[in-house]
């Protein structure tokens, strides 16, 4: 079992890379001019190929339970998020349509990506990485679906499309190569190409997550004066959810990748990529900054805190 200073040591590095990104916005080496080209390479390429990478071969996934619980679990675990945060929004202030959708539609997701595949590939094996990746498949149908649904008030139809984006897509063709056995008869050499391409995936998008996260800090209002705002997210996202999913992952009689998938999602703070669909959707963009910032700054601490012990808590011995 790691220790907390071990699991610390684990995270840090994560948030370094973030802070990085952070400070060479400041100095202007990266320009806000080329996120769109960086992001769309990230994710149409680079991530693509991690999960390729991730998947293909990974006999793990072959087990049925890890091609259909995944997911279900991805797309239930957010809608109880959306659900317990609009519930929670009115008593912390948050009684405009406006305001409480994007509280609740920014609690919902957890940073369900770059945060967390570090972390896992750091701590575990590629079957609980390839696991990780088909969760993902349910929380990106949430975040399309229900997400957008919460976040427009059904003013907007069809941002459900934009779930076939680049990630979903290599999650259902790695899929389909791993059942077919693709690492048997793909050159070697295409696998070792898209293996190489993986590898630059979590740096790229952690630089991206700092850059924008410094974008935000210099346009958006702030934190200060939202005592309550902050406490709820960080209560809800850090102890509330990661209680409940915990509990969740002990009693269902699932696979050993599994359970470490929902460990490390539960200690997740908030995800960063809802701000900019806030923006996007014309919702209330200085809340969604708020829940972000506190529980990815609150989060250094308390997600080796949450891995420690969710691991002991759901497979004890």
């Amino acid at each position: 079992m790691y220790s907390y200073p071990q699991l610390l040591a684990l995270v840090a590095p994560v948030y370094l890379v973030i802070a990085a990104g952070f400070a060479i916005r400041r100095l202007r080496w990266l320009t806000s001019e080329a996120d769109a080209s960086m992001l769309r390479v990230s994710v149409n390429f680079l991530a693509p190929c991690l999960i390729l990478d991730s998947l293909v071969g990974n006999a793990a996934i072959r087990q049925p339970g890890n091609l259909l619980l995944p997911p279900l679990l991805g797309l239930l675990s957010c809608c109880l998020g959306y659900a317990l945060a609009w519930i929670v929004a009115p008593w912390i202030g948050l009684r405009a349509p406006g305001q409480r959708r994007t509280f609740a539609f920014v609690i919902g997701i957890c940073n369900y990506g770059f945060i967390p595949i570090p972390i896992v590939q750091s701590l575990f094996d590629d079957a609980t990485l390839g696991v990780l990746f088909t969760h993902n498949l349910g929380v990106e149908i949430a975040l399309w679906s229900v997400g957008v649904l919460i976040l427009t008030g059904a003013q907007r139809a069809g941002g459900w499309r934009r779930a076939l984006n680049g990630p979903v897509l290599a999650v259902i063709a790695g899929t389909i190569l791993n059942l077919l056995r693709a690492d048997l008869w793909l050159p070697p050499f295409l696998l070792q190409a898209i293996h190489l391409a993986g590898l630059a995936s979590v740096p790229v998008a952690l630089l991206l997550t700092g850059a924008s996260l410094a974008e935000w800090g210099k346009s958006e209002a702030g934190l200060r004066g939202r005592a309550l705002l902050l406490g709820a997210s960080c209560t809800l996202r850090l102890l509330v959810l990661p209680l409940a999913l915990l509990l969740i992952a002990r009693a269902l009689p699932c696979s050993l990748e599994l359970k470490r998938v929902l460990v490390i999602q539960a200690a997740m703070p908030c995800a960063v990529f809802p701000v900019v669909l806030t923006r996007h959707f014309g919702g209330d963009v200085s809340i969604a900054l708020a829940a972000v910032v506190s529980t990815s700054a609150l989060g250094l601490l308390t997600i080796p805190a949450w891995i420690r012990f969710g691991l002991h808590f759901v497979a004890p011995g």
